[in-house]
């Protein structure tokens, strides 16, 4: 058992790429090693700027031997009748450099054949590794590779350097044309020469020295900890988005966190503008206060233990400045006119050719915003319908805005800023911000109430408009979002239990698209028809990300629900009923029940006629029909549908024993016909909640 160490030395490596490298490097190597069948105890991945590495513990040194089976002609025509080997046998012996006499007989299922069996002896260690790596290499998802002079290998990066050790010998080898060999180097400044590694156990342990935190895991919590111990001196939180921290984690050898300021005037700008621009442009970690307020501070990484870190300092606060100014002028050149007339300049904005402008989409959205909230005040919400119309005017306002066309990403939010600045109603203002979300999957929601009406007549808008020019989503295309915006409809009428039509809401968002010209959208009833299917598709998404089974679904969606929220509580209604113990009975009952009303050739009537029941299994099943009927019908007013179901688990043994004792087909038509009756009853019942006969249990 050895130690293997393989080290790639690159120019610097792209940061935002460089775990997901050190991580298929890892998962490539692991499995070569695997199906070459070549034991080892641990393997180890690092990644730093300037190079990928692995270290593989208590490897063995070759592949186990293994028998193979060599299989050659049958018996019959390897052997004549005197039983010496024919032409075919000692051709076959002879291929594989054996006598004759060393054939042996391999028994099948197709007939008995002459054969050969040899011990394969396992391929050194050694001499499989720099294929493993190699191939390794060439597996990795690099989306553009480059060639370094005149080279004809090509990497992401032009590689300097190459080690492939066991222990402490050299396995050579050529890898990215670059003969392996024992030395790697340390800090690109701090210690740039080149060091050899003594055995493949040192390597952590020299680099420390050479002033590299080659793991990744390692040094990433050293920058966490270091930002957190200089925010906490300020009595601050650091923002610190995973995403940037795995980008500056790949920007650096040797961690060094520092703090520094900017003035404190910069703060009344809105600070996700000025979150944006020093952590997208500068990778800072911003600080706030406890209650989440920007402080006049940032904390930055750097790659060299200076030994006057205050000019470093320095020059990061000057290098910020202008940025921060930048933001402030557009802030303040956005405040010189109010937010609405911002709008005149969204008339000659295009939302999409066939659908016109973006100002003609806030005024769709302040009419459909207006119908929403009119059906939100009628159960009962505290909403304004005039402030969700100016709320629905202001909505694309900030798109026309300074700070916007710098900083897309503040869209809605700078619209937010604006509205308070311009004394707009604290709904009208908030709800700008609120349209957006969610964002994305597992996002926050709108929390207003008119925040709630702009963020669905802004996606119902988007939703019909672009199914009605035949630009509906196609596989994995999706340029409008339009999967994720129906998900977001759903969404919100569900969690914030909004009891309303998804039939109303379509029908008025293609209502919006006319006007006293015309309609933009000449296929209404087609429009109509695909939107609706759409939203309804999007179900089996939501749902199956929450871990809710697709029979589930289905046996809610065989029904039809036109109300999200109705739809949500039948899901969570079948999900109790799949728990119970009669369950599994009842879902393959009712299957046969509605197998029965399929095949039937007549129109079965609603009604039962009692005096044609003559079995005692179906007047009992009639007689638990119409108890059911009777203590379900308040149950499914207050749409407690857990309850209905759970009452209807009383039909279990009548519904056993009636398919058990009577004949449903009978030569009778009149009896024939009252029990399919009957039966369509019993399915009735179940159909106020769901098909559970799509339920597999």
């Amino acid at each position: 058992m050895s130690t293997i160490l393989f080290e790639l030395g690159c120019e610097e490596l792209p940061p935002k790429s460089l775990k997901p490298l050190r991580d298929a490097l890892l998962a490539s190597v692991t499995e070569q090693l695997n199906e070459a069948n070549i034991g080892f105890d641990g393997i180890t991945a690092f990644a730093a700027p300037r190079r990928l590495a692995i270290q593989i513990q208590g490897i063995s040194d070759k592949q186990p031997d293994r028998s193979e089976q060599k299989r050659g002609p049958a018996i019959k025509a390897a052997f004549d009748a005197d039983g010496n080997p024919t032409r075919a046998a000692m051709g076959f012996a002879k291929g594989l450099g054996i006598d004759p006499s060393d054939l042996i007989t391999i028994n099948t299922d197709k007939g008995d054949y002459v054969g050969y069996e040899q011990t394969v002896h396992g391929q050194a260690t050694t001499e499989l590794l720099p294929n493993i790596f190699q191939t390794a290499l060439d597996n990795l998802p690099i989306a553009k590779r480059m060639r370094a002079g005149s080279s004809r290998n090509e990497f992401v990066r032009p590689v300097q350097w190459v080690v492939l050790m066991q222990d402490e010998a050299v396995i050579d080898a050529t890898i990215q044309g670059h003969e392996t060999g024992a030395k790697t180097r340390g800090h690109r400044f701090h210690s740039p020469n080149y060091h050899g590694i003594a055995h493949a156990n040192d390597y952590l342990e020299l680099l420390d020295g050479l002033k590299v935190v080659a793991d990744f895991d390692k040094r990433q919590m050293l920058i966490k900890n270091q930002v957190k111990a200089l925010a906490d001196e300020v009595n601050s939180d650091a923002i610190v988005p995973q995403d940037l921290l795995d980008e500056v984690t790949a920007l650096v050898d040797f961690p060094i966190a520092l703090r520094a300021s900017f003035e404190a005037r910069f703060l009344q700008v809105p600070q996700e503008a000025l979150i944006s621009t020093m952590q997208a442009d500068q990778k800072y970690f911003c600080l706030t206060d406890k209650a989440g307020k920007l402080q006049p501070y940032f904390i930055f990484i750097t790659n060299i233990e200076s030994s006057d870190p205050n000019q470093i300092i320095e020059g990061n606060e000057k290098v910020v400045r202008p940025r921060l100014a930048d933001a402030e002028f557009f802030f303040l050149q956005d405040q010189k006119q109010p937010l609405f007339a911002l709008t005149e300049n969204l008339k000659t904005r295009v939302f999409q050719d066939k659908l016109g402008t973006i100002w003609e989409k806030s005024e769709r959205i302040a009419k459909l915003a207006a119908f929403i909230a009119t059906l939100m005040q009628q159960q009962g919400h505290d909403i304004d319908v005039d402030e969700a119309v100016r709320a629905g005017i202001l909505s694309k306002a900030d798109l026309a805005s300074s700070l916007v066309g710098e900083y897309p990403e503040l869209q809605g939010i700078a619209g937010t800023y604006y509205a308070r600045l311009n004394d707009e109603p604290e709904a009208v203002a908030a709800s700008l911000e609120e349209q957006y979300l969610p964002k994305f999957s597992g996002d926050v929601l709108p929390k207003t109430p008119i925040g709630i009406c702009l963020a669905l007549a802004d996606r119902l808008d988007t939703l019909v408009g672009i199914f009605a020019i035949d630009q509906a989503p196609t596989g994995s295309k999706d340029p409008f979002s339009l999967r994720r915006s129906a998900i977001g409809v759903l969404r919100i009428l569900i969690e914030k239990q909004l009891p309303i039509n998804l039939v109303a809401l379509v029908e008025q968002a293609i209502k919006g698209y006319s006007t006293n010209e015309g309609s933009k959208i000449t296929k209404m009833g087609d429009t109509f028809t695909q939107v609706m299917a759409f939203l309804n598709s999007r179900y089996r998404a939501m749902y199956t990300e929450q871990g809710v089974s697709v029979d589930t679904i289905q046996a809610v969606q065989a029904i039809n629900p036109h109300m999200p929220l109705d739809f949500d509580q039948r899901i969570r209604a079948v999900q109790t009923f799949s728990e119970l113990a009669q369950a599994e009975k009842l879902a393959d009952s009712n299957k046969r029940v509605a197998n029965i009303l399929a095949k039937s050739e007549v129109n079965v009537a609603d009604n039962v006629d009692e005096t044609l029941l003559s079995e005692p299994a179906e007047k009992t099943l009639y007689q638990a029909v119409q108890q059911a009927q009777k203590d379900v019908t308040p149950l499914l007013e207050a749409a407690d549908y857990t309850k209905v179901l759970q009452t209807l688990v009383s039909l279990d043994e009548p519904l056993t024993q009636f398919f058990a004792d009577v004949m449903v087909n009978s030569e009778d038509a009149a009896l024939k016909n009252n029990r399919l009756a009957l039966l369509k009853q019993v399915r009735a019942l179940f159909l106020t909640v769901a098909d559970i006969s799509e339920l597999q249990l």
